[in-house]
């Protein structure tokens, strides 16, 4: 029946009802939103335990580590956040650090990182840890390279980024920093309030060490397939600018770095294992959202769209992602890959493979009821935000 409304009529339709006050779809922002300054609330550690596991479905398989990105337009977009006003709210979003970019970005109230491999859970809590143990930039990413922390490290606070990469370029690490770093990042761990097994912190540990010996080289790897050339470093990563060419990732500034810190200190970034098109993690995320009388302010995910669109269970995620309380200014930020080759996106940077995409949720939701996607093309293609 939907199929023939036509669909500036129904998005004006659409956002005439979520503006109702009784409406399922939106809830409204607070006048105040609670991550336009210090995150409001808090959980205990078995309160967030609880919350990890309640909202946690069963771990699935992806065949990457995933350690860190392999998106290197992920900080793109963060210029047209800024000029759409994605503030405040609920934040969602897949995979590893990337995710702390945005969020540094968006301000959120709470952040919750959703991903089918409980592997991202625990990487989640190793970096946890390491904000809890670290007084600013400098000593997070000496502690999670395991280099060994300089003297009267407080005065790196306003040293820039490049001057920290630098750093940790020429400092190796030693045998005893690397061990140092990994036993105090394991007992604040075990401190989280997330139950964990002898094979999770085994996982953990690796992790970590993972980081320790490859340091700012660090790529994304894949399972049976080889490494591609336009996978980035984590040096690269770090030192990622925006599109008007100025550092934007959630190192670059002491700020960005103490506001996730605070975040992570009252529990609410908040790992969870599920499947996007599954039956239980991504609904109830977006009820316990509902409950707290906020909206998505930026949803995170990737191209995991594609994925489920190959697989025949787009669908169902669709459906849970139209149902999500949302504003007019929440959006979805996806990746697509295939710079340089037949194909690339009209938003393809030069000299990026990926590309970072917007897309408003509300847009999302009134494609859905008019027919959907068949395709993860057509769907990159539909309605983008530009990001320039």
């Amino acid at each position: 029946m939907l199929r023939n409304v036509p669909r500036t009529l129904l998005a004006a339709l659409l956002c005439a009802a979520a503006a109702s006050p009784a409406s399922p779809l939106r809830a409204q922002r607070p006048t105040s939103a609670p991550g336009a300054g210090a995150p409001a609330g808090a959980h205990g550690a078995r309160e967030f335990g609880r919350l990890v596991e309640s909202l946690s479905e069963p771990g699935g398989y992806f065949d990457t580590d995933n350690l860190i990105s392999n998106e290197r337009s992920y900080l793109h977009v963060m210029g047209a956040l800024d000029r759409l006003g994605v503030r405040g709210g609920a934040y969602i979003g897949v995979g590893p650090d990337q995710n702390f970019s945005y969020i540094a970005r968006v301000r959120p109230g709470i952040a919750f990182i959703i991903d089918i491999r409980r592997d991202n859970l625990l990487q989640q809590l190793m970096f946890k840890a390491l904000f809890a143990l670290s007084a600013n930039r400098a000593q997070y990413l000496h502690l999670l390279l395991g280099r060994p922390v300089p003297r009267n490290v407080e005065r790196w606070d306003e040293r820039p980024l490049d001057a920290l990469v630098s750093w940790i370029d020429d400092t190796p690490a030693t045998r005893a920093s690397a061990a140092a770093a990994r036993a105090a990042m394991l007992a604040e761990v075990r401190r989280a309030g997330v139950p964990l097994s002898a094979d999770d912190l085994e996982t953990i540990e690796r992790f970590h060490s993972t980081f320790i010996e490859a340091g700012l080289d660090l790529r994304f790897t894949s399972t049976g397939r080889a490494p591609r050339w336009y996978y980035p470093t984590l040096r690269q990563l770090i030192l990622e600018t925006d599109l008007d060419g100025r550092l934007a990732s959630y190192l670059a500034n002491e700020a960005d770095f103490r506001f996730l810190k605070e975040l992570q200190r009252r529990n609410l970034i908040i790992p969870v294992v599920g499947d996007l098109a599954g039956p239980h993690a991504l609904t109830a995320i977006g009820r316990l959202i509902a409950e707290r009388g906020e909206s998505v302010s930026a949803f995170y995910t990737s191209n995991v769209e594609d994925y489920l669109l190959r697989d025949g269970r787009f669908a169902r995620y669709a459906g849970t992602v139209a149902g999500l309380p949302r504003d007019e200014r929440s959006v979805i930020i996806r990746s697509y890959f295939g710079g340089g080759y037949a194909g690339s996106h009209p938003q393809a940077v030069a000299g990026y493979y990926s590309t970072q995409l917007l897309q408003r949720l509300d847009s999302f939701a009134v494609a859905m009821a008019t027919g959907g996607y068949r395709s993860y093309r057509a769907l990159v293609l539909d309605d983008p935000v530009p990001v320039r």
